[in-house]
């Protein structure tokens, strides 16, 4: 049984991003470096280390602020931080809401190289599953997580894995602006502009910490494919693919893409994605009937990749938050997310 809920969201199924930013690649660029990310005071975290099952470690950034009977877990996307503009943004709306709010940092990206034999990837489904189950086990009330871009592929793709065992863990999940065709996001993010400014801008953090994993681990990978890799496809084949298991970039791409699953999911699910966004074209966003009836789509003609500005210049980036938090929260203790094991609602 699907019970449908009255929650908010109409405003950003209907964005429109101010005149004075036209443009798929304006509205992703000017939003990250520019924007306003916060309403309020500046965001300040506490930090825990946590040592991960293989003896490893992950950086978990926590809001500092009392804690509440909801959290908020946010997974960033690729290469991004907890400083990320929508990272800080998302923190803003926790904090406004009273909720407890943690960003989990994905390998490698608190600042630290971590110490095993991997990194992270866009389907790092069971990377995720430790992380919420973990949350789960330390706090008593509801969960929320959202996942951005890389973060909600591999966040939708632990619900899918889950299917209604996910019940017991969080109370919904939302995705924004994620890549869930990994290979026609690959292949738009290789061409034109895109290859000249965010392929240039991933590659100059990635491809530095691939060769520091290789110091590491001495023939972990072929480094002189590492060094000659100039796109994303290059370089899921020298590195991504074989440090986690995959036979090829093809091979990654496919099993790791959320969208052929996402039939799937038995969780509230919001998936939001800009029918502008340059890194996944419009072409490639599931329709109603790719997903299961739990899954709920946005997808604004505008937007840009994790843009959704508002307001006169520089502008301000707390709408998106605002809206798929407040979407997430409609579905705290509802009664689909109380579950007997034999799936009867209580």
């Amino acid at each position: 049984m699907f019970l449908v809920f009255d929650v908010p969201g109409p405003a950003m199924m209907n964005y429109v991003a101010p005149g004075w930013l036209p443009g798929g690649n304006l509205q992703t660029i000017w939003p990250a470096l520019c924007a306003r990310r916060v309403l309020g005071p500046a965001v300040r975290y506490r930090r825990e280390r946590w040592t991960t099952p293989d003896g490893d470690f992950i950086d978990v950034d926590w809001l500092q602020a009392p804690p509440s009977g909801t959290l908020l877990v946010l997974f960033h996307g690729l290469e991004g931080s907890s400083g990320s503009h929508y990272s800080q943004a998302f923190a803003d709306f926790a904090r406004r809401q009273g909720f407890a709010f943690a960003v989990p940092h994905f390998r490698g990206c608190s600042g630290e190289l971590n110490h095993g034999p991997r990194a992270y990837h866009s389907g790092d489904f069971e990377e995720i599953g430790w992380i919420l189950a973990r949350l789960r086990q330390q706090h008593q009330g509801s969960i929320l997580a959202a996942g951005i871009s890389l973060g909600g592929n591999a966040l939708l793709r632990w619900a899918e894995e889950m299917g209604e065992q996910a019940a017991h863990v969080v109370a919904a999940v939302a995705s924004v602006s994620a890549p869930l065709d990994l290979a026609a996001s690959g292949r738009a993010i290789g061409r034109g502009f895109n290859r000249w400014v965010y392929t240039r801008m991933f590659l100059n953090t990635m491809k530095p910490k691939a060769l520091q994993k290789l110091a590491q681990h001495p023939g972990l990978f072929n480094a002189a494919a590492l060094r000659a890799a100039r796109d994303l496809y290059e370089f899921d084949n020298a590195f991504t693919a074989p440090l986690h298991g995959f036979r090829n970039t093809e091979d990654y791409w496919s099993r790791a893409s959320a969208k052929p699953r996402l039939q799937q999911i038995r969780i509230p699910a919001l998936v939001m994605n800009a029918r502008n966004d340059p890194f996944v074209p419009a072409g490639c966003l599931p329709r109603q009937p790719d997903v299961s009836p739990w899954v709920t789509l946005w997808q604004p003609a505008q937007g840009g990749h994790v843009g959704f500005l508002q307001g006169p210049p520089p502008g301000h980036v707390s709408a998106m938050p605002t809206a798929v938090g407040g979407w997430l929260a409609a579905h705290i203790s509802t009664p689909c997310m109380k579950k007997d094991i034999d799936g009867r609602h209580r």
